[in-house]
């Protein structure tokens, strides 16, 4: 018996010890129904051009800040596709549904269109239950420029990341809502 049990301990063990399973995350779509028109005339256009992230959002890992002044990201939890792509892809949809009478696309749609660029600085998880989506967004509306920033905060309903994607979406959806909210008023 005694022989057996380094094997029996061994397996016991190999057991417990469990591998990191790979989770891809795609950020929620919006919930709302979103019907492309044609362009015509009387439609306005507006071209996603960019949307940038820093260095360290800009690997495949889901960024969390740990403490005040530390971040980890993520080497299991992982964005299905580049989350710049995510974002721009995700911000295009969203202005598509909150700017009736606008064709919004990523891309260029022709030399009378309005250009949007946005710089994201922050957009992860953070220590005390929290979310951050922040940044600025520049337009090039008619050759003038309008430039804003935004820093959203939302509390995540639950752990983990699952959670943590969900409320980054409704984070991104409300910085969407601000900047349709200013583009719509322009002349």
């Amino acid at each position: 018996m005694k022989k057996w049990l380094p094997v029996i301990m061994a397996v016991a063990l190999s057991a417990c010890s469990s591998t990191d399973e790979t989770i891809w995350y795609q950020l929620p779509a919006a919930s709302q129904t979103v019907t492309q028109r044609a362009a015509t005339d009387s439609n306005r256009l507006l071209w996603v051009e960019q949307v940038a992230v820093p260095d360290y959002l800009a690997g495949n890992g889901v960024a969390y800040q740990t403490t005040e002044v530390q971040y980890n990201i993520a080497n299991s939890n992982l964005w299905a596709s580049p989350l710049d792509q995510q974002l721009r892809n995700t911000l295009v949809t969203n202005l598509t549904g909150q700017l009736p009478g606008w064709v919004v696309s990523a891309q260029p749609l022709g030399s009378e269109q309005d250009t949007l660029n946005v710089n994201v600085t922050g957009f992860h998880g953070r220590y005390d239950g929290r979310v951050i989506v922040s940044g600025e967004w520049l337009l090039n509306h008619q050759g003038q420029l309008l430039k804003r920033p935004f820093h959203i905060e939302l509390k995540q309903q639950q752990d983990g990341y699952d959670a943590m994607v969900k409320a980054l979406g409704v984070g991104w959806q409300q910085a969407a809502q601000s900047i349709a909210s200013e583009v719509s008023r322009l002349p």
